[in-house]
């Protein structure tokens, strides 16, 4: 084996040549690759998964200063931005923080299901991944807990063919600053590179300032009998100021204005992972251990005004990821077996505070007694097995069934407490079991036209705050673990060169959603479990090359999201509403023109729409939605330099990436980025 094959073997494990989301460099092909649902490379039109691959060649291109600008091409996906690189998602669901998401890295959770975390984004490097897959939906037979919404993986950069380094300097609005540098080389069967992002941000609000520190170090090496070892180490620290919603007298006159200067959010994520892969003519052996190591040091401002904290999160993971996929020739049926196998140990220190405030401004604060003090052990144990087979040359058929055993170990290193704000169940134990079975079929109608359904059960377990982190809950201990059912169709298709297309239509069902019940009269909250929510709608991603220079993509997605069954409390129900936070319109429109005069070169005018949606659970106050378009541009001046600039929020709109009402403390809106300029220079040496 020598080094020139290395290149191919990073090409398959990242699927980093794929198509783009859009039709900005290319429109789609049938035959194009996805990995994120058996966790290997398989043609897209032959998954019966609505999935969208995002290619190293885009995100260099867009070079995201949050991953809300890459993620937000997605046809019914929609990441808003908190504090810094912070994130709610909304993939078939509301913009909410519920764990009902997977976060990948290279096909391994980057934390565990019982430590889960709404910001999974900020803890990879997102601006120097090699490609961005999201599979909408549950995801299937090989993912387990928490891949309710969606899963979206981001896959490391493979070693370089021979030696190189480039370097990549970005400055702009509001104190933004950031230094990328990557670079690796490959000798014999062994390859290496490294990744570095630093990056910093005064913030354009008050007190508002960000700083990340990321770094991956990756080998790839050939093994004597032909097998291949991938060695990922990854790194991120943060540290950012927290900031939150504001009246709507303040987000009209006053946006800079930061009531929580105060709050804070530190963050230290490491994960090691090494993957084994063993391929012969009709077998393929996985085995992938894994460690992970987080920490959060958190102040809660958006609890300030009705349970005031901070705390202290972590956890560790030892992991194992077990496959074996054997193909046979009868019919083309590939047999996938697997395991997954998870510890995670963590604990969580809270203590209550009490806040000195002037006017509507939090100045300091003082640490009072501690409320939770615990330790806590998940352990996971999931078998699987998945079966594709083709009955014609044109019918493609898989079915999945995954088992999953899950349990907490909880000792409280506190007193028990049934009563008030603050409530602590005694040590107990808590398992989870579930069976799970997936189905899914794919058909091609002509090369050019691909249709698939699916049907997907999956379900998620309560986090350890969501059982443990009682509050004034009569009873959180017994949650029961949410359950969904989606049903979907699709088609694919191009004509020619010129114009590609991909529409869905799903229908997800979910059952004892964990939900949160915000008392009206005082604003407290308790963790419930609701009898249904209904979950709808149609997504479409288009993309044309109306001339060589000129190209278009479209993303649209119209969706609604319902109550079927919840009653909180006596006498109240909200069957029929909407879900807050849940607008019915996402959708996009890139323009991208490849100018002769910028050298091979291209600018990007990109619309950005997110419909109104309810700021409430009782269907009492909206927020009108908002739009907004973005320019990008670049100019490669050599074979070795490019520069670039991007401008977004080019009409300076004023808009909220969150918005909330409640009767206790009003509407709240967290204002958006005004316009904002980012200039940078990228270097090869």
């Amino acid at each position: 084996m020598t080094m020139k094959l290395l290149p191919a073997f990073g090409l398959l494990l990242c699927a980093s040549s794929a198509t783009s989301i859009n039709a900005a460099e290319e429109t789609t092909s049938l035959d194009d690759i996805t990995v994120t649902g058996t966790r290997e490379v398989t043609t897209k039109s032959e998954s019966s998964a609505s999935t969208v691959l995002i290619q190293e060649k885009e995100i260099q291109r867009i070079r995201p200063t949050h991953p809300a600008e890459v993620m937000n091409r997605v046809s019914g996906v929609h990441v808003n931005v908190t504090s810094g690189e912070g994130h709610m998602t909304a993939i078939r669901q509301p913009i909410s923080t519920s764990p009902v998401y997977l976060f990948l890295e290279d096909g391994i959770p980057t934390r565990s299901t019982g430590f889960f975390n709404h910001n999974g984004l900020y803890e990879v490097n997102v601006p120097q991944a090699a490609a961005i897959e999201v599979l909408k939906g549950p995801g299937t037979a090989l993912y387990g807990s928490d891949a309710i919404g969606g899963i979206i993986n981001v896959m490391t950069r493979p070693a370089p063919a021979e030696a190189e380094l480039e370097a990549t300097l970005e400055a702009g609005s509001y104190g933004w600053a950031r230094i990328l540098f990557t670079g690796g080389d490959s000798w014999g069967d062994n390859g290496f590179r490294a990744d570095l992002n630093i990056t910093h941000r005064d913030g354009w609000r008050d007190s508002t300032e960000y700083d990340r520190q990321s770094a991956t170090l990756r080998w790839d090496r050939f093994l004597n009998n032909g097998a291949s070892l991938k060695t990922v180490l990854a790194a991120s620290y943060i540290d950012q100021a927290q900031t939150g919603a504001i009246s709507r007298d303040d987000y009209e006159k006053n946006p800079t204005t930061n009531y929580t200067p105060i709050g804070y959010r530190s963050v230290e994520a490491v994960r090691l992972s090494s993957a084994y892969e063993h391929e012969t003519a009709n077998t393929l052996t996985s085995v992938t251990p894994y460690f992970r190591h987080n920490v959060l040091d958190l102040f809660p401002v958006w609890q300030l005004t009705y349970d005031p904290t901070v705390y202290t999160t972590q956890n560790d993971s030892f992991g194992l990821l077990l496959k074996h996929r054997r193909d046979y020739a009868a019919m083309r049926t590939r047999l996938i077996v697997g395991a997954d196998i998870d510890y995670s140990p963590g604990s969580r220190d809270e203590k209550s505070i009490t806040t000195v405030k002037q006017g509507s401004i939090y100045t300091s604060f003082a640490i009072d007694e501690t409320v939770y003090d615990y330790d806590v052990a998940f352990t996971g144990f999931s078998p699987y097995v998945h079966i594709e087979t083709s009955p014609t040359d044109r019918l493609r058929l898989n079915a999945g069934l995954r088992y999953d055993v899950l349990s907490y170990d909880y000792d409280n290193n506190l007193s028990v407490v049934t009563t008030g704000s603050h409530r602590r169940p005694s040590d107990t134990s808590v398992d989870f079991q579930h069976l799970s079975p997936k189905l899914g079929a794919t058909y091609r109608f002509t090369n050019n036209l691909n249709g698939f359904i699916s049907y997907k059960h999956a379900f998620r377990a309560p986090s350890e705050g969501q059982l443990f982190r009682q509050g004034r809950s009569e009873n959180t201990v017994d949650l029961d673990p949410v359950k969904a059912d989606s049903f979907e169709i699709g088609l694919r298709g191009k004509s020619g060169d010129k114009f590609s297309y991909e529409l869905a239509v799903y229908h997800l069902t979910k059952r004892d959603d964990i939900l949160s019940f915000t008392n009206t009269n005082d604003g407290t909250r308790e963790t419930l479990n609701a009898g249904k929510t209904l979950h709808r709608g149609i997504e479409a991603e288009l993309g044309m090359a109306v001339t060589k220079r000129l190209k278009i993509s479209t993303n649209i997605s119209y969706a609604k999201h319902t109550f079927e069954d919840w009653s909180p409390k006596s006498g109240i129900t909200y069957d029929g509403n909407e879900l807050k936070r849940a607008p019915r319109l996402i959708a996009g429109i890139s323009l991208l023109y490849k100018a002769a005069v910028l050298n091979g070169g291209a600018v990007e005018l990109n619309w950005e729409k997110l419909g109104s949606y309810w700021e409430d659970d009782e269907n009492t106050n909206k927020y009108e939605g908002h739009d907004l378009l973005n320019l990008l541009v670049n100019y490669p001046v050599n074979q070795d330099m490019e520069v670039y600039g991007r401008l977004n929020n080019l009409t300076d709109e004023r808009y909220s990436t969150s918005a909330s009402f409640s009767k206790f403390r009003g509407e709240e809106l967290t204002p958006g980025l005004p316009r904002t300029l980012y200039v940078g220079m990228k270097y090869k040496f």
